[in-house]
């Protein structure tokens, strides 16, 4: 039986289809922050299932066909390496979120001194090891199409165009801003669903290979006398010990080394906790493959031709039993997990292109307009074409023939290069950049002469001559017995570690190479934090450094946070917050780069400290103990001094504050008094007395709101003022609050403008809000000059972001520091000033809500005041319906 090839291509196509709507959805609920689903240890453990490409969907059956047991020991490896995961991956995940670490190259690099070289070798290696990788998926696809298509067309063309839609793909949902600071929803998503489907799939055709072996000629076949299938699939030949060790050696630094494999397992990794669940489900899952694989095995080799294509038995059993809905599910089986594997590899490894190979280059455009900012993304988004496009022609030189594992094999071989510097670093201090260097190029060097390239039938006398040199005749086996993966993989790893521990024995690093190894080696203890440095920088070309390629917004927001002034000097935590953001996107080495060209300063007191306590292990240990008290001692002696200043601060605000209270209240008693006494003398005519009379009851209403709002500052600031929290539409809110002070605005002249596109759902207390928009727009009409008020209500990264512009003078640079203090106000036209708690009493109001408020902007042209809250989600009775 054979499918058409419109159908094949039809499926395919509604496939891809479908991986791009769960990604669309997924990505438009993360941002209205309802995508909790993927904070799930299920769905990280299935986005590790990443590591089951078309070599697992299609190789392992192909591999237990030809050569036995052998097959398991992919599935082996990555579980004993899940098992012990709790030495090294809670450690590498806590770095990687303190250090801003976004791909295994970028790890490695701050590991060693964030040592371009490092990053470089890495990216190359990483590259050249994962192209033959792609390649394989890619020439799944084609055999697939082929197969099911009785070959009635070419699969290269199929496999192009499923290129090609990855491609886009991968832009689309992993390039749209340069910082690879946030993680990728929808593309988790997707490979969680693909992990879904290609167990789905593979058990489906298990389950057909059950009941071919169960009948009649298949069961006399398979438990009759003689060798068996199963004979043949639990062939072990106990001279293969060598290989099988290699194997499992290899397999389990894939789980971890493979850069798609980094990228799930530490970068887009949400909770440490989910390494724990993950230590034993993702084993589970593997099992359940292997466990698939067996049968379909066997069943191929008993039911099936002996011409039949063992890597394709999961799709011609299917045919081969006319189940054409079956083969149409195996197909899509296939599809699932070839495309995930390029879909994460591929951005991956455009991430370390771009922040390790083109940012450096860049380094010059910095202070051109645009910065790097657009020129890494545009990067990224060329890389992606490029890294699948090498993978496609690595296809087509390899062609058809030959078992997908030793492709497979191949790219493990590259990948397990980074092991020793990676696995080692984390527990040796004395590791440094240059053993780590040194290895990693012998070891590369070694690999592609080795095994790289003689996968394209090149440098194989080469290949004999260092067989003969390292395994003479009189060798137990023989130079020609040894497997050659065995040999080269062994070779060249084993020398790479030899030179990484040599070199690193020999020399020694400089001073952020030994601060990096003290931050790597005690993670668990100091949490991931990178010690602070002493060093000094302009704020202002700080400032601007981040803007070029962070983006104006981003790098507004770190600058806030850290509660600085324009006219300030960037002080040593603001120096490393910046650069740590700069990782994000553009890699640590080049972050450190960029930012060691402004900042100054790296105390030669530190590498003396750190000279003096390489003398003897305990001396490092008892230092490094006495460092940590001490440093102790400082962060309490500056508290403690931080809470008497505090103190300080606090009497000298409530004396200023009874001073203000009292200067406030005088007034309106004065004018009740006075008025008062000239009534009490009754010599007034009837129209002045009644005039004292409403000036009385004026004076005394601004009296009672004047303490009403010291009253209801006080309740808020204790946290004793009720809150009624229920979810909310901050649309609607705006609305209202323009509709109340519409009347007062059209007193003096000015219009509000409303500007919200749709509900914007935060859980808030309704009336509060209110009083908060209200204050803001009465200030804002107030001191308004020819344009309009506009009110606004939008989202942006999970956040509900209220915005009262006016087109007034701005605000005097004296007032800045003290605004949302307590009688504070301006100068407003017409005598409309208050007194100056409006923008106190709201602040307090925003922070018990759960949100806040403050000054994003203000000049000549303007002011913009910024309250923000977190999103609610939908209501349960919503999500159900």
């Amino acid at each position: 039986m054979t499918l058409s090839a419109p159908l094949v291509v039809s499926v395919g196509g509604v496939y891809l289809a479908l991986l791009f709507l769960v990604a669309f959805i997924t990505d438009r609920l993360a941002v209205e922050g309802r995508a909790k689903f993927l904070a799930s240890p299920i769905v990280y453990t299935l986005s590790l299932a990443v590591y089951c490409t078309s070599w697992t969907f299609f190789g392992a059956v192909g591999t237990a066909s030809r050569s036995g047991i052998e097959f398991v020991t992919i599935y082996i490896g990555p579980t004993l390496a899940l098992m012990a995961g709790w030495l090294f991956l809670p450690k590498m995940v806590r770095i990687a979120k303190a250090q801003r670490i976004t791909s295994i190259a970028d790890f490695m690099s701050a590991r060693y001194g964030k040592s371009r070289a490092v990053a470089v070798l890495v990216t190359v290696i990483a590259l050249a090891s994962i192209t033959p990788y792609i390649a394989l998926q890619l020439i799944a696809i084609r055999r697939s199409f082929v197969v099911l298509s009785g070959g009635q067309a070419d699969g290269a063309g199929t496999a192009f165009w499923v290129a090609a839609t990855m491609v886009f793909f991968v832009i689309v949902f992993g390039t749209r801003r340069v910082n690879a600071d946030e993680s990728q929803p929808g593309i988790v998503a997707a490979i969680a669903f693909e992990s879904i489907v290609k167990l789905a799939a593979l058990l489906a055709v298990a389950i057909l290979a059950m009941l071919v072996l169960m009948e009649p000629p298949a069961a006399g076949s398979l438990f009759g006398n003689g060798e068996t299938a199963l004979d043949a699939i639990s062939a072990f030949d106990p001279g293969d010990g060598a290989r099988w060790t290699t194997l499992l050696l290899l397999s389990a630094a894939a789980i971890i080394c493979l850069p798609r494999q980094f990228q799930v397992a530490v970068v887009e990794n949400r909770s440490e906790d989910h390494i724990t669940v993950a230590s034993w489900l993702f084993p589970l899952y593997l099992f359940l493959l292997t466990l698939a694989a067996v049968p379909i095995a066997a069943a191929g080799l008993i039911a099936l031709p002996a011409g039949a294509e063992p890597d394709l038995y999961v799709l011609t059993l299917p045919l081969a039993r006319d189940s054409m809905f079956l083969a149409l599910g195996a197909f899509v089986g296939g599809l699932s997990a070839a495309t995930s594997m390029v879909i994460v590899a591929s951005l991956a490894l455009a991430v370390m292109i771009s922040n390790h190979l083109v940012a450096p280059l860049l380094v010059g455009r910095v202070n051109r307009p645009g910065g790097i900012g657009a020129a890494v993304l545009v990067t990224r988004r060329i890389a992606i074409a490029g890294v699948i496009g090498l993978g496609t022609l690595y296809a087509e030189a390899h062609g058809s023939g030959g078992g997908l594992a030793s492709i497979g094999l191949i790219a493990f071989a590259g990948v397990g290069q980074f092991a020793p510097a990676l696995i080692v670093g984390l527990f040796w201090r004395r590791a440094n950049r240059y053993g780590a260097t040194a290895g990693l190029a012998t070891g590369a060097a070694l690999w592609v002469a080795l095994l790289l390239l003689p996968s394209f039938g090149v440098g194989t006398e080469l290949v004999d001559f260092a067989r003969s040199v390292l395994l003479p005749p009189d060798h137990l086996f023989g130079p020609d017995a040894v497997d050659p993966l065995v040999f080269g993989a062994s070779i060249s790893i084993g020398l790479n570690v030899m030179v990484y521990l040599v070199v690193s024995l020999a020399t020694a690093g400089g001073v952020v190479d030994e601060l990096q190894a003290t931050v790597f080696v005690d993670a668990l203890r100091r949490g991931g934090a990178e010690p602070t440095l002493r060093r000094s920088a302009s704020r202002r070309e700080l400032m601007r450094l981040a803007r070029r390629i962070l983006g104006p917004q981003r790098a507004d927001e770190v600058f806030a946070a850290m509660r600085t002034t324009t006219d300030e000097a960037a002080d040593s935590t603001l120096i490393a917050q910046v650069e740590r953001e700069l990782a994000f996107a553009v890699g640590t080495s080049s972050a450190h780069t960029l930012v060691t060209q402004i900042a100054i300063g790296e105390p030669l007191a530190v590498d003396a400290a750190i000279t003096l306590l390489r003398e003897t292990q305990e001396a490092i240990e008892a230092a490094r103990q006495l460092d940590i008290r001490s440093l102790e001692l400082e962060r309490t002696t500056a508290e403690l001094a931080g809470t008497n200043a505090s103190l300080k601060a606090l009497l000298a605000e409530k004396d200023d504050f009874l001073s203000r209270v009292s200067h406030e209240m005088r007034t309106p008693v004065t004018a009740v008094r006075s008025f008062a006494e000239l009534l009490r003398e009754g010599s007034l005519d009837p129209d002045r007395a009644a005039r004292f009379v409403d000036i009385i009851l004026e004076e005394s209403r601004r009296l009672t709101r004047l303490l009403d709002d010291i009253l209801d500052l006080s309740r808020l600031e204790a946290g004793v003022a009720p809150i009624q929290m229920e979810r909310i539409d901050a649309a609607a809110a705006i609305a209202e609050a323009a509709a109340v002070m519409d009347g007062f605005a059209q007193r003096q002249g000015v219009a509000i403008r409303v500007d919200a596109t749709g509900p914007v759902y935060v859980r808030a207390d309704a009336d509060r809000l209110k009083q908060v928009l209200v204050n803001l727009l009465s200030n804002a009409i107030k001191f308004c000059g020819d344009g309009p008020v506009v009110i606004s209500a939008a989202t942006e990264y999970g956040t509900a972001v209220l915005r009262v512009r006016d087109r007034g003078p701005g605000i005097a640079s004296e007032i800045q520091p003290r605004l949302f203090g307590k009688f504070v106000s301006g100068t407003a036209p017409h005598g409309l000033a208050g007194a100056g708690l409006g923008l106190a009493i709201s602040r307090q109001i925003m922070r018990g809500l759960g949100g806040s408020l403050a000054l994003e902007m203000t000049g000549p042209t303007g002011t913009v005041f910024a309250a923000r809250l977190p999103l609610a989600g939908e209501p349960r009775a919503r999500l159900a319906s």
